[in-house]
């Protein structure tokens, strides 16, 4: 039988080489792809293109290219003191062939053809673009910043009030260095986290990110990678930790230079932006590398805390160790070497535990993930119209479900998908769920761009809140939501490619075909779409936005101070919803103390039974006049100290808190914010 099977099976057996791997090994302490500089002074260079014959480095200051070494396993490397921090330099590449397999050892080349043509490509593993997605590239030490943020220890996650920022909408001026002027209003209003859209070059000066080409290299736009970093280190300096949105699902359309070099896209699958990253087809292991070593450079170069990682639904991965589970293994060499905790959050449209379970439960060991049906749920509950996605969520039902096992669907049929969807969780506690109202998402990809302020009352905003900060999971706010900014969050971009832009274009018009007529829908390519989607900083001097400020600022430290309430464990909560009459109590404990949260999602009063047991103390009223813009009507009428079993009348579209268990508890009213911290 063996003799057999031998005969009939031909096994090609490549040359005895080094292993890359160990050539050029994931957990040193720098950067390796790309262009980089070690102690000594002289600069590395390593590139993989296992399509080329020969590599060579062209620098704009030398007259002549400087050929590659080639290595095992399509790697071409180089150790020189011809390129300097802040040189320019393209890669030229020489018999690049798509349909040629790559030579797996390091032996000598032979000989080009006359024919042969040469391409001068930009750096994959870029750390600048100065001129955009099409210049050369430019040459970053990153090992050349003063850090000051050596005592500075990560949070742990359960802690997170994080913030979404984009950052060419955040500030007028659209830079890192904006940003970091507005850091005091943020830690001012209680957030501890930062979460940043995108930054890798992308092509023009706005997008929203995720159009990015070269994942090292941070947008010139924006200030460029010495601007984060010192960014990074402010933060920092504040107490507040950095959570930095990357991309590993697709690559941007325009200035993709990428298969050039290797690779890296498959055919196998597709995602609705294109191609899928190649992660398990032929050739995938310099992909892979790629990644990884990206991952790896944002937290060991720039300090960054935690990652988010777009969209894992559209990783396609069967390899027999999931690219997100090796990513896993290789931060935690880091976080082993370095001393430093770095988190791994998700987006993922899989309702799949395994994606949040640890290693050791064969699991991808990602920390934490966005819950999109927490904010389906939510807005459902709140009026929003059960269209689209919306369709598959039953007002307090769902939001009840979602406060207690997270996911909405675990396992039931979706009308909208059409299949029974997702899987029910294990003992994962709440800070691996992070929910929100709002987000870049939700709020970009409607009709019109609309914000909640738009869409709702002001009563329905407060309650929104209040339902994200007392959930027992991570609470997100989207930038400006805490003022009710009223400007939309259009998509945008800035291609220079004509074809693109019309496509992008005809997508946006075939999306939304129902919605606008004629040539009013915003374009995405014109400057002042963008412009429009910029935060207006001055309502901060007017009203209802500076009290709806104040709410924000109130509920966020209501939440930081009562351990029943920022103690993330999914076996201390419980919910009583009344679908009848709208209404639903979220219970909460820890210890001693208990917090019961009143929520009345219809437009009238409604009674609302107490449970438990003992006399309850009101700790927060959304309906109390401190709370009302200049328009007020509904005035809590909730009584201070409350029996067990005994009905409170909650106002429409508010939200009670009763706690026990609090007689040492005084929460301090928060410091009024200064017009110094919230003027531009």
């Amino acid at each position: 039988m063996n003799q057999s099977i031998n005969s009939a099976v031909s096994v090609r057996v490549g040359p005895r080489t080094k292993d890359a791997r160990h050539l050029y090994p994931l957990t040193t302490k720098r950067r390796l792809l790309g262009v980089s500089f070690p102690a000594d002074g002289e600069a590395d260079v390593l590139v993989w293109a296992p399509l080329a014959t020969q590599v060579s480095i062209c620098i704009e200051q030398q007259p002549d290219p400087v050929p590659l070494n080639k290595e095992a396993y399509g790697y071409w490397h180089l150790r020189t003191d011809q390129i300097r921090p802040g040189d320019r330099y393209t890669f030229r590449l020489r018999n690049t062939d798509p349909q040629k397999e790559p030579d797996l050892d390091g032996s000598a080349l032979e000989m080009p053809d006359q024919s042969e043509q040469d391409l001068d490509r930009p750096d994959p593993a870029s750390l600048a673009q100065p001129d955009g997605v099409h210049g050369p590239s430019q040459a970053v030490d990153t090992g050349s910043f003063y850090w000051e943020d050596q005592s500075w220890v990560n949070p742990p996650l359960s802690s997170y009030i994080l913030y979404e920022i984009h950052t060419g909408s955040f500030t007028p001026e659209g830079t890192f260095a904006a940003l970091e002027e507005k850091l005091d209003y943020l830690k001012s209003l209680g957030i501890n986290a930062i979460e940043i859209m995108p930054v890798a070059q992308f092509s023009g000066e706005r997008n929203w990110g995720y159009d990015g080409v070269y994942s090292y290299a941070v947008h010139n736009a924006y200030g460029g990678a010495r601007a984060l970093q010192h960014l990074v280190d402010a933060c920092h300096y504040r107490g507040m930790a950095v959570v930095l949105d990357v991309v590993y699902n697709h690559f941007g359309p325009e200035g993709n230079y990428l298969t050039d070099f290797g690779p890296y896209l498959t055919s196998l699958y597709h995602t609705p932006w294109g191609k899928a990253v190649n992660f398990d087809d032929t050739w995938c292991d310099g992909v892979r590398r790629y990644v990884i070593e990206n991952a790896l450079m944002w937290f060991r170069d720039f300090h960054i805390d935690a990652l988010r990682l777009d969209a894992v639904h559209a990783i396609k991965d069967f390899s027999p160790t999931h690219i997100l589970s090796e990513l896993r293994q290789q931060v935690d060499a880091l976080s082993a070497q370095t001393g430093r905790t770095y988190y791994l959050i998700v987006e993922s449209d899989l309702n799949d535990p395994r994606v949040i379970s640890p290693l050791a439960e064969q699991g991808y060991g990602m920390d934490a993930q966005w819950i999109d049906e927490f904010h389906h749920s939510l807005r459902v509950s709140v009026g929003e119209e059960r269209t689209g996605y919306y369709a598959d969520f039953d007002r307090i039902y769902h939001l009840a479900k979602s406060y207690i096992d997270a996911y909405a669907y675990d396992g039931q049929f979706s009308w909208v998908r059409q299949k029974r969807f997702g899987r029910k969780l294990g003992q994962h506690p709440g800070y691996q769920f992070i929910v929100f109202s709002q987000n870049h998402d939700q709020v970009g990809n409607r009709k019109g761009g609309e914000r909640s302020s738009q869409l709702f009352s002001f009563d329905r905003l407060k309650l929104m809140a209040g339902a994200v900060l007392v959930s027992p999971f991570i609470p997100m706010l989207f930038m400006g939501e805490e003022w009710g900014e009223t400007n939309p969050f259009f998509y945008f971009v800035h291609h220079s490619d004509p074809e693109l832009i019309e496509s992008v274009r005809a997508g946006r018009r075939e999306e939304f075909a129902s919605f606008y007529t004629g040539n009013d829908m915003p374009d995405p390519q014109s400057g002042k779409t963008f412009r429009q989607t910029k935060l207006q900083w001055h309502l901060l001097e007017q009203e209802p936005h500076r009290t709806l400020l104040r709410y924000y600022q109130h509920l966020i430290a209501l939440r930081q101070q009562l351990p029943a309430l920022h103690t993330l464990s999914r076996r201390q909560v419980a919910v009583i919803p009344d679908e009848d009459n709208h209404t639903l109590v979220l219970h909460r404990w820890h210890g001693d103390q208990q917090v019961l949260c009143l929520m009345n999602f219809a437009d009238k009063p409604r009674m609302i039974r107490m449970p438990g047991e003992g006399e309850w103390q009101k700790l927060f009223d959304s309906a109390d006049q401190s709370w009302q813009g200049p328009d007020a009507q509904k005035i809590s009428k909730a009584p201070a100290t409350v029996f067990s079993d005994s009905g409170i009348e909650v106002p429409g579209e508010s939200m009670v808190l009763y706690g026990q268990g609090h007689e040492a508890y005084h929460l301090a009213n928060p410091a009024p914010m200064s017009a110094r911290l919230i003027t531009s």
